[in-house]
């Protein structure tokens, strides 16, 4: 059976976790990181040098690195409906998935890091007020995309690249900064709820 290693509360674990969810894939989950198994350990350090959380063990097989997990989940779990085999329809796919980790990803870091998380080293006023305008500007495009498709991320279907944006949708909404009016990203979270995974794993209090 598919081991997840990782705690609940991550927002790149919880990307494994509803794969699994959309996919019906069994799994058991090991809590690492924060207050449970330590990230340091050196057996977790031979799976992952990096040190980070998930982590999937596959049978033998072992692999790290979010995207590339539930990219791996959907080919060898029947996911082509989520993550099409034709290149062309594959393609928005990954361009959106990729947009969420470098975009999106990094317009947040900031003020995720000072108005949720409350490091001490990213409370600089200036910085954070950088920052917020930064976020909602990438939100900005994501509402762009979404009027111009009226449905899902990568076009009218569902699919792998909606869960990475559908949790970062969460995250916008769950920090508690000025947000601006996205007509487009506020119906997509609505339509995303309705989806027990996203309910499960995605909305659920958690940024």
């Amino acid at each position: 059976m598919l081991k997840i290693l990782g705690r609940a509360s991550s927002i790149n674990v919880r990307k494994v976790l509803w794969v699994c969810e959309e996919l019906d894939i069994a799994f058991n989950r090991e809590e690492w990181g924060d207050g449970f198994k330590s990230l340091q350990d050196p057996a977790f350090r031979k799976m992952n040098p990096n040190g980070l959380i998930p982590v999937i063990q596959d049978g033998d097989f072992i692999m790290w690195e979010s995207n590339a997990i539930i990219r791996y989940l959907a080919n060898s779990r029947g996911g082509d409906w989520i993550y099409p085999q034709d290149p062309r329809a594959r393609a928005p796919v990954d361009q959106w998935i990729d947009w969420q980790a470098t975009e999106l990803n990094t317009a947040w870091r900031y003020a995720f890091m000072s108005l949720v998380r409350h490091s001490p080293a990213h409370q600089d006023a200036r910085l954070l007020a950088a920052a917020c305008k930064g976020w909602s500007h990438t939100m900005g495009i994501l509402n762009q995309q979404l009027e111009r498709t009226q449905a899902w991320v990568a076009g009218s279907a569902f699919s792998l690249a909606d869960i990475p944006v559908g949790l970062s949708v969460n995250r916008w909404y769950e920090t508690p900064l000025d947000h601006p009016e996205l007509p487009a990203v506020r119906a997509y979270y609505e339509r995303l709820t309705q989806r027990k995974g996203y309910a499960k794993w995605g909305r659920n209090g958690t940024p």
